[in-house]
């Protein structure tokens, strides 16, 4: 505040990612890009048929992301109960800095496109489309936490930016 009093406290829990090891913190860290072959002619193509595009970076991607491997960490200092110093916590989330954060994103937003009736190119997994009608496309391109939208209707485009904002805060 401007009298330099604290209006309220913030703090980020962050994993040392660098301490997981492979096959025992976690399996997979694989999270697939689209790649700038494939970029091209979805520009190319809404370039010439005058749609405008969209461009999203989801801030909370690999927040609270559904862990499938167990994974523990020591107590912040700031939290240690005394004489309870060795245990540990067992977190069911992804947290800043864990190596398989970008994989439990990955695998958040591929369902739920294909929820939203979307299909996915076989050649180019991180590509979706769905038709809405025979001339009107809507084209989703996945770069980890960013997405690369174009449609011929800007009006449908920010209905679907609200409806991926309102879904996948209640996917986490």
């Amino acid at each position: 505040m401007s009298d330099g009093t604290i209006a309220k406290y913030k703090a980020r829990l962050v994993a040392k990612g660098f301490l997981q090891k492979e096959g025992v913190d976690f399996q997979e860290v694989f999270a697939p890009v689209v790649r700038l072959e494939t970029i091209r002619p979805v520009t190319s193509i809404a370039s010439f048929k005058g749609w405008s595009f969209h461009q999203l970076d989801v801030k909370f991607s690999f927040l609270n992301g559904p862990l499938d491997e167990e994974v523990y960490a020591n107590q912040p200092p700031v939290y240690e109960v005394n004489g309870e110093d060795e245990k540990v916590y067992r977190l069911k989330k992804a947290s800043y800095g864990f190596k398989q954060a970008p994989r439990t994103w990955n695998k958040r937003i591929d369902f739920f496109l294909m929820q939203q009736g979307f299909l996915k190119y076989t050649s180019e997994y991180r590509v979706y489309t769905r038709a809405s009608q025979p001339t009107d496309l809507l084209i989703v391109c996945l770069y980890v936490d960013d997405l690369l939208i174009t449609r011929s209707n800007e009006g449908e485009i920010n209905e679907f930016k609200g409806c991926i904002w309102v879904n996948l805060k209640y996917l986490i």
